[in-house]
């Protein structure tokens, strides 16, 4: 990939003055705490992380805009020591151009529909949840409700869910942060079943042009590691903004 130098870019690197103040007053509440690296990484994963009971938009669009992620109640980004492979990465919907591969993904889905609510936690989801769980990771300890009571659910910030239906079938959820300026996207989980259809690239392209006609300026894909396979989809939409060194980087190939 070949990172563009892009003014328009660097001028939305900015944030602002009250945002940063807050941030440095609230940089004393983050601790941090160690664990074998998730993604299989040789160095220990560092989390510097804080916990919070709400944040307003504009603060948490700046902490988005920072490289922090969130789980649960819990803010965090990462400090691994000799390690830099987590790269937050973000597409502005108005510049986003979808590739053929892209664009047959959105045809192939045209059958779905789509509908936008309040955070639930019902049997339906649970069940649809459980079943991806089972097939994405076998033997795991945590259950679908363990995902929504520790993961999912929160105070911090407006967190909805997207769902997917084939008439009346419930195929795919996605987990979101939303605000007017920015959408945060936290987890997505589909059935199985329907793995030809492409859930994930699709609901990407449907949140992109959900944001595209709100005039919501970024959506955030979280994290992207180059070496681990399964993150290849995020770099796939083109162009994207990565996160080095503080600054945003536009990605054009």
């Amino acid at each position: 990939m070949r990172a563009v130098r892009d003014p328009m870019a660097e001028k939305q690197n900015t944030l602002p003055i009250e945002a940063l103040r807050i941030k440095a007053e609230l940089e004393q509440y983050f601790i941090q705490s160690s664990i074998e690296c998730p993604y299989g990484m040789t160095y220990t994963a560092v989390y510097n992380q804080a916990l919070f009971d709400t944040m307003p938009d504009f603060l948490m669009g700046a902490y988005l805009a920072s490289g922090y992620r969130r789980n649960g109640n819990i803010l965090y980004n990462m400090h691994c020591k000799g390690c830099q492979a987590c790269v937050p990465i973000r597409i502005d919907p108005q510049e986003f151009k979808a590739n053929r591969n892209q664009k047959r993904t959105w045809n192939k889905n045209r059958d779905i529909t789509v509908e936008i609510t309040p955070l639930t936690c019902s049997r339906e989801n649970l069940a649809l949840l459980e079943k991806f769980l089972a097939a994405r990771y076998p033997g795991r300890d945590s259950s679908a409700l363990d995902y929504y009571n520790g993961f999912f659910l929160n105070h911090i910030t407006n967190t909805v869910e997207v769902s997917y239906r084939i008439g009346s079938r419930l195929v795919g959820v996605a987990i979101v942060d939303l605000s007017t300026t920015w959408l945060n996207i936290v987890f997505f989980y589909f059935d199985p079943a329907e793995g030809k259809r492409s859930p994930g690239t699709y609901n990407i392209l449907y949140l992109i042009d959900f944001c595209m006609q709100k005039g919501i300026e970024f959506v955030y894909l979280g994290y992207w590691i180059e070496d681990v396979r399964q993150m290849d989809y995020k770099a796939n939409f083109k162009p994207h903004h990565i996160l080095r060194s503080g600054t945003w980087r536009l990605i054009n190939c």
